[in-house]
């Protein structure tokens, strides 16, 4: 047996220990497909060790195609559909770089909510507090990653899906540039907005990852000191008392490296969010109307309620919404000019418990979904870092972010904040 091989052996005899967890972290977990992909990754490494993502093994969120499998989005709508023909372009090109897929993990249904509450799998607790919510929607995702079970796991991310579950347990989730990596057989929920992205462990496995997906390389640049742009009137406004602490602790500390922070108004951001709630339900709304009726039986209530909304929109609201954010994309462009990356808490309060969610999601789920949800409303790319507090058990999660197309901007911004947090 070859080093690939015994690593997914190895994590398969983890995930089998996990007990009911398993069953919350995966919609399906096949150890014998898991072998075939771990053998077939072993031939490839073996004839190019330099593959980079040689024997990583990565979860796939359920909603990414591979080839004979059911693409279901953690809904028990989709169990039925027929299996996928052929591998969406992100897993082609992640075990063309030779990685092994690790399964397919949890999510809320259809993607469409920021906690990662799913009725029909029942919803794992964070890494960090087994009561607290995952994130959402790629639950499953951030928990595989989270505990070690895979080196890397892939999400998507409509409105903070990738980063979201990455700030919660402790990793770096990197929603890259919309139109820089292909969608083609990941399951849509508004085209609009969909990224797929990586969440990992560590900093330049996200890159990695990222370079493989999008065909492009990120090289090292010059070190240099940045000029980092603070939203005021937005994302910063309303936070909880922790994070308003660990955010003022981390401009210090940029600050004391020699990096020029500079206050910019975003309150247009802000007046503007719900923007992001229109388009997206309009957009998902459309794939899944005709569904509703068997929604009403199958679905979970809330899924079902978001997608509704749109029909509370007028096509008028609509194409004004859709004006809306052609605006503030403009007018985020011009915001952000001058300095190199603008920088936010990924989240406005640290995760709550399961129990409240299902207590009043209603409330906390737009509240977990507000920072990330801002940045896809501005179609940026934006990457979540953790950021370890003295004296708390689960770190802080910042956010760094740029106009859409200037990932290798964020991404070596990133390496340079990255170590003052060590």
């Amino acid at each position: 047996m070859g080093a690939i091989i015994d690593r997914a052996k190895a994590a398969i005899d983890r995930v089998n220990a996990l007990g009911d967890l398993k069953g919350k972290i995966f919609t399906e977990f096949d150890e014998d497909r898991i072998l075939r992909a771990a053998k077939t990754a072993e031939d490839l490494v073996a004839a190019n060790p330099d593959l980079p993502l040689a024997g990583k093994l990565v979860s796939i969120k359920d909603l990414y195609d591979e080839a004979g499998i059911r693409t279901t989005a953690a809904s028990e709508l989709l169990k039925t559909a027929a299996p996928a023909r052929e591998d969406s372009e992100v897993v082609r090109l992640i075990k063309e770089a030779g990685a092994v897929p690790f399964g397919r993990t949890s999510m809320s249904e259809f993607a469409y909510s920021g906690v990662g509450l799913n009725p029909h799998y029942g919803t794992p607790g964070n890494v960090f507090d087994p009561e607290g919510i995952p994130g959402g929607s790629s639950s499953g995702a951030g928990v595989s990653a989270g505990l070690g079970l895979v080196d890397i796991a892939m999400g998507t991310d409509t409105g903070g899906s990738i980063r979201i579950p990455s700030a919660i347990n402790g990793l770096y989730g990197y929603k890259p540039s919309r139109l820089s990596v292909p969608r083609a057989g990941v399951l849509p929920l508004a085209d609009g907005f969909d990224t797929p992205g990586p969440l990992a462990r560590d900093l330049e496995t996200a890159i990695s990852v990222f370079e493989v997906m999008s065909g492009q390389s990120v090289p090292r640049a010059e070190d240099k000191k940045l000029r980092i742009g603070v939203p005021v009137n937005a994302f910063t406004n309303d936070i909880s008392e922790r994070v308003k602490a660990d955010f003022e602790m981390i401009c210090d500390t940029l600050r004391n490296a020699g990096h020029e922070l500079v206050e910019i108004d975003m309150g247009f951001v802000a007046e503007n969010a719900l923007v992001t709630r229109d388009l997206v339900s309009s957009e998902a709304n459309a794939i899944y109307a005709k569904d509703f009726a068997a929604l009403e039986t199958c679905g979970d209530p809330y899924v079902l309620s978001r997608l509704k909304f749109a029909d509370s929109l007028t096509k008028d609201d609509v194409i004004a919404a859709y004006a809306k954010r052609t605006d503030v994309i403009s007018r985020f462009g011009a915001a952000v000019a001058d300095v190199d990356v603008m920088i936010a808490p990924t989240l406005a309060r640290m995760a709550p418990k399961i129990a409240e969610v299902e207590a009043d999601i209603e409330t906390l789920n737009p509240l977990m979904l507000r920072n990330t949800g801002m940045l896809n409303l501005l179609d940026a790319c934006a990457i979540s870092i953790p950021v370890g507090v003295a004296g708390e058990t689960a770190p802080a999660a910042l956010m760094i972010a740029a106009t859409h197309g200037r990932d290798k901007t964020v991404l070596n911004a990133a390496r340079l904040i990255d170590p003052l947090f060590d």
